[in-house]
């Protein structure tokens, strides 16, 4: 397991007590339209709120009015956008034109950082920036996205990236990966892993359902077609499992074996549910930055089977049974391996989780408005 303070040991925070004041900048939110970026942006502002070495003020549009817990929020009006990659070229057009007038409502800021990656307003060229770039997937499977998708990450992510001056992502396998593919010199980005917030999560150690779940949206790369391939497999072997599916965007996917339930969006207290009763949690992802759903497992008592693809091993340690994402027999079997390893994937899961808190997570990121504010100015702050 990598250690969760690893991608940041070799950082020193200077010994200034000067509190900073930072703008956070949502001004791209689509609340509920955004999954686990929300619940990241969500989680900061709420830890920032309380820091005695930062004073953030969130800066969110119309929709997402009441986002920051605790924390000093300023609305922009007029800047409602959707998620949709057109939606979202419109906000970014208003956004542009109306950079001014927006960056003249803002309170004076030592440090600007956007933790939805695309610089909205661009900040004025003396604030120090840190940008949040949770992954660089469009570099690293560019099958899965079209032309128009490409083009916006190119000149929103890419570039907005090598203009920072700090970035923070969220594990050593995606900053590998901008190092990689942008260049960027990878002490100015920071491994700031997620949080669980564990508390949330009732482990249940008792008796457990017959079924497996995968909550994953019906996106191309979390691989539901290869994992429907081991359900055949499991239907032979193992007749009595099924697999229950949550998410949205599950309506575009086919071939669906029998022993397969569609749930689609299910509300939280449902998806706890699952997590509590069923016999393991498959996730076969092709890729993740992150991969925050088979942490919630462990936290809730359910035996984990994990792809090894991007940063889940990271993340799982050993607290999970790895396979191979791409074949079908090797999902299928440490579906049942996890399943006869229930009481010792509980235990070595609920030790995982402890490592991951959005204090920590927190933490990083201070230290990166720190990075980026003495890089820039090498004073102190609000001088």
């Amino acid at each position: 397991m990598t250690n969760p303070q690893s991608g940041t040991s070799h950082h020193h925070q200077p010994p200034s007590n000067k509190v900073l004041n930072v703008g956070v900048s949502m001004l791209t939110l689509v609340p509920g339209g955004m999954g686990g970026s929300e619940t990241y942006a969500r989680e900061l502002t709420r830890q920032l709120a309380a820091s005695d070495r930062v004073k953030a003020t969130v800066y969110v549009n119309d929709a997402a009015r009441g986002f920051s817990q605790g924390a000093d929020e300023i609305v922009i009006p007029g800047l409602n956008g959707g998620a949709s990659t057109v939606q979202r070229l419109a906000t970014l057009a208003k956004g542009m034109i109306r950079r001014k007038s927006i960056l003249a409502s803002m309170r004076p800021m030592d440090v600007f950082h956007v933790p939805f990656t695309v610089p909205l307003p661009k900040p004025a060229r003396k604030t120090p920036f840190v940008q949040t770039l949770l992954d660089v997937q469009h570099l690293d499977l560019p099958e899965l996205f079209g032309a128009a998708d490409k083009f916006y990450r190119k000149i929103f992510y890419e570039k907005a990236a090598r203009e920072a001056d700090a970035i923070v992502t969220i594990s050593d396998f995606a900053k590998a990966s901008i190092v990689d593919h942008l260049g960027i010199d990878p002490e100015k980005i920071f491994t700031a892993h997620l949080g669980v917030n564990a508390e949330e999560f009732t482990p249940n150690l008792g008796p457990r359902g017959n079924f497996i779940m995968y909550p994953a949206r019906g996106w191309r790369h979390k691989n539901h077609a290869t994992l429907f391939e081991a359900m055949k497999l499991l239907a032979v072997s193992n007749p009595e499992l099924r697999l229950v599916l949550t998410g949205g965007a599950l309506e575009t996917l086919t071939d669906m074996p029998a022993n397969v339930e569609v749930r689609g969006l299910v509300p939280l207290a449902e998806l706890r549910e699952l997590y509590r009763t069923a016999a393991c949690m498959v996730f076969p992802s092709l890729y993740e930055g992150f991969g925050l759903p088979p942490l919630e497992a462990m936290a809730s008592g359910c035996p984990v089977a994990s792809s090894t693809a991007g940063s889940l091993p990271e993340i799982v340690g050993d607290a999970a049974v790895l396979f191979d994402p791409h074949d079908p027999e090797a999902i299928a079997s440490a579906i049942r391996t996890a399943i006869a390893r229930t009481e010792e994937l509980q235990k070595l899961g609920l030790e995982q989780v402890q490592k991951f808190t959005w204090e920590h997570c927190a933490d990083v990121h201070e230290q990166a408005y720190r990075y980026a504010f003495d890089r820039r100015t090498g004073d102190t702050p609000g001088a």
